[in-house]
């Protein structure tokens, strides 16, 4: 019998606003004190929507949706209304009843719903002024849960959260930008367009957006760029210039440049302001002006139709923007020596990944199977050690049973294998979480720390070269523990621990989340050159995640790393010879 088919609804919003909703209604749920199965039933609907790779409004107009577990009629009906009309009953009705501060208080690192809840309902608390006076002036040590360290990162977070309200991660920047790009490019007037800015540089976290393009009329293209849906007000309107706050609060910039301008436009925006610098320099010594507009020779400028055409003209390699930092890139290009950057499609595998056996949503099966369709030759697993309770860590017993199921799945995978790993947590002392016996049983073990961030920079450092030198660490993870826009990274020596990777034959993580983007790229060239090899890994807790692996590679490109420098870009064979060589010394 077919499908009832619904009416096609129309773009209001797309598949990752829903979920955003779903999940911020489960939020809401929680702070009003709501059935707890109610609350995790919209969370689980969004993690649902998250991982979707099919069309969302197809799949509701076909019903195919409502065939999926975790999707029940009312958040089938819920998720139908969002789609045609933005919004849906049960999201507006909550949403009048929490006052918005309550929402914003959930930014802070560690507080979640439940901390917002005892404040609201105790000390009628509702925005993150009260919160920090009530910290400052200890009104909360009361509660329950709440004691002088609590305060104290409650304090600490919300400093976090003002010294960095107006960036914003790579990961949402990129979406704004994409949103806007498909919005332009289907316009008939436009000819070229570039995002520009940090955001091409890859920087981690960004402050703003950057777009220029070349038009027919630029009148038409300001309009049409000004009357974007998501638009939260246009700062300034003009023929050649607009400036709009968009989506989440991130300002955007258009340019409308002529096509002739378009090669020096697109590299003096791009940046960096050190790197544009270095460049007018460069160009003054060969009896160039360069700007915006051109490059020029008395009044007339020089024909490049892009910016390798530019290069060339100052007689340099073509520099990618990921390098436009003033670290010795036009120094480089000038002697031919710039390297050949690692790009995406390098990559054949990735590790570091967890599933639901710790803190992770998708099983072992789905993630191997979302890592096949990638077109990837392996998966690495790696879940959470027994000291991380909080993360459903593993036993011993279970680290044996799964190692069992990596090895059944491994018989009857083809083309394709499972590296049995473990993300062990290092313990104050610098030991690792297991002893040697079941350590012996991995393929390889990311070392990492995940607690006692307070340590001294000294401490913390012969921590973590401890770890390094455990003949069972293979890789070592996120080796600052930052959290970007919220958790600043733990005092430590990096040169000193690069030094021991590099002496130990240790593996260094560039964890691709984009909360982390870590190791930082401004140390990867000096362990480059120090001869440690990388791992870019997503830290994927659900297939979704996987997608992070881009953003790791562009802070690989970043540190001027090219693919014989990343593990991950390897053939299973020499993954085999390098995991093993770690083990055997």
């Amino acid at each position: 019998m077919p499908k009832k088919q619904r009416e096609e609804p129309s773009a209001v919003v797309g598949k990752e606003e829903v979920a955003s909703m779903l999940e911020e209604l489960s939020v809401m749920l929680e702070i009003l004190g709501a059935n707890p199965f109610r609350c995790r039933a919209y969370a689980n609907a969004a993690r649902i929507l998250d991982g979707l790779s099919g069309d969302l409004g197809e799949m509701v107009r076909t019903g195919e949706l409502l065939e999926l577990k975790g999707i029940g009629k009312g958040i089938f009906e819920d998720i139908a209304s969002a789609l045609e009309t933005g919004s849906f009953p049960l999201y507006d009705e909550t949403s009048d009843k929490i006052p918005d501060g309550l929402m914003e208080m959930l930014r802070i690192p560690g507080f979640g719903p439940k901390k917002v809840k005892a404040v609201y309902d105790k000390l009628g608390i509702e925005t993150i002024d009260g919160l920090e006076k009530a910290a400052r002036e200890d009104e909360l040590s009361g509660l329950l849960g709440f004691g002088a360290k609590t305060q104290q990162k409650i304090i600490d977070g919300i400093e976090n959260l003002r010294k960095y309200q107006d960036r914003f991660l790579i990961s949402t920047a990129e979406k704004q930008a994409d949103e806007i790009r498909r919005e332009l490019e289907g316009h008939p007037d436009v000819k070229r367009l570039l995002v520009a800015g940090s955001l091409r540089r890859r920087k981690e976290t960004i402050g703003d957006i950057d777009i220029l393009v070349t038009a027919k009329n630029s009148d038409n293209i300001m309009e049409a760029f000004t009357t974007l849906p998501r638009v939260r007000s246009v700062v300034a309107k003009g023929s050649t210039k607009s400036s709009i706050v968009y989506g989440p609060g991130i300002n955007v910039d258009l340019r409308v440049v002529k096509d002739s301008e378009f090669a020096f436009a697109s590299h003096y925006f791009t940046g960096s302001k050190e790197h544009n610098t270095e460049i007018r320099g460069r160009a003054k010594k060969l009896g160039y002006r360069l700007n915006e507009y051109g490059l020029f020779k008395g009044e007339k400028s020089a024909k490049c139709q892009d910016e390798a055409a530019l290069f060339e003209r100052l007689g340099l390699q073509y520099i990618p923007p990921e390098l436009r930092e003033a670290t010795g890139e036009v120094e480089a290009a000038e002697r031919g020596e710039l390297p050949a950057l690692i790009e995406e499609s390098d990559i054949t595998g990735v590790f570091h990944c967890h599933t639901n056996d710790s803190d992770g949503k998708s099983t072992l099966q789905e993630m191997v199977a979302g890592a096949q369709a990638l077109g990837h030759k392996y998966f690495g697993l790696g879940d959470h050690s027994q000291a991380a309770a909080y993360a459903r860590g593993l036993t011993p017993d279970r680290v044996e049973k799964q190692r069992k199921e990596v090895q059944a799945l491994n018989k009857k995978l083809e083309n394709f294998v499972v590296f049995f790993g473990i993300e062990s947590d290092i313990l104050t002392d610098g030991s690792l979480d297991y002893k040697d016996d079941v350590l012996a049983t991995f393929d390889y073990v990311v070392a990492s720390v995940h607690s006692n961030f307070g340590l001294s920079e000294a401490a913390q450092t012969d921590r973590i070269i401890k770890a390094i030198e455990n003949p069972y660490t293979t890789m070592l993870g996120h080796p600052t523990g930052r959290l970007l826009l919220t958790r600043e990274a733990y005092k430590v020596d990096l040169r000193a621990v690069i030094d021991a990777a590099a002496d130990n034959d240790v593996i260094i993580e560039i964890n691709a989340h984009p909360q982390r983007l870590d190791l930082d790229w401004r140390y990867i060239k000096y362990a480059r050159d120090k001869g440690v090899l990388f791992s870019i890994s997503p830290d994927a807790h659900h297939t979704s995640d996987f997608d992070y692996t881009r953003f790791g590679v562009g802070i690989a490109r970043k540190g001027w790393l090219s693919k014989e420098h990343v593990i991950n870009t390897m053939p299973v064979a020499k993954i085999r010879k390098v995991l093993n060589r770690r083990k055997k010394s």
